[in-house]
């Protein structure tokens, strides 16, 4: 499990697939720490079991459905990636729930200025935006962040990134037509397996059935 919080950001040594899948080696520092092979680290939000270290680099294997669902199939050498190992059991959870298993991946729209805070607006499939409310949760490449505004006409959503997390990840390096890997509020996938799929033909009536059964879920002790 992770938290979101970036410890670092690495950078692309080799990444070398074969269809689609091979391995991927990493330059970095802060997550070798304490760090073991077959321990978890987060690559841009997608969860790798290390298979080797070295003192400065290390070595993960990439399956097919990562590569399939992730934009690590079109990094490069050189290409920086957001780091963050697993959460200890005696740290602080400063992020929210994030399993590392990538829902799939957004589009860039735009990014704007407004005072010391970025927005950058990203395009989704509809089967994530509906996953996304207001004020709720969401991974982008592996970081934390609060959905600022959420537009379920046009599958669309946008975060507001201030001055520390700019600096501390790669997401303000990204421009317009850039791919991130999104990874829904764990919770909400939980209450929408409950509550079952919601299709365009539901009625009024089962939209309200579907309700009560939240309100009902929600309100248990």
């Amino acid at each position: 499990m992770f938290t979101g919080i970036i410890e670092e950001v690495g950078t692309i040594q080799n990444i070398s697939l074969k269809g689609n899948s091979g391995s991927i080696s990493i330059k970095a520092s802060k997550v070798l720490e304490n760090s073991l092979v077959g321990d978890s680290i987060a690559v841009n939000g997608v969860c790798l079991t290390v298979t080797s270290m070295t003192n400065s680099s290390f070595t993960a294997d990439v399956m097919a459905e990562t590569v399939r669902r992730t934009n690590l199939g079109s990094l490069s050498t050189g290409s920086k990636v957001n780091l963050e190992r697993a959460m200890a059991a005696d740290g602080r959870f400063g992020g929210h729930i994030v399993s590392g298993h990538i829902d799939g991946t957004g589009t860039i729209i735009s990014l704007k200025k407004e005072e010391n805070a970025v927005w950058v607006y990203i395009k989704a499939s509809q089967e994530i935006i509906n996953l996304i409310v207001e004020k709720g949760s969401i991974t982008i490449d592996g970081i934390s962040l609060t959905v600022a505004s959420v537009d379920d006409s046009a599958s669309q959503f946008a975060v507001s990134v201030i001055p520390h997390t700019g600096e501390a990840t790669t997401l303000l390096s990204k421009k317009a037509g850039d791919m991130v890997n999104l990874e829904n509020d764990i919770i909400a996938k939980y209450v929408q397996k409950l509550l079952g799929p919601k299709s365009p033909s539901t009625s009024n009536s089962t939209q309200q059935e579907r309700d009560s059964k939240l309100l009902s879920w929600l309100s248990q002790d």
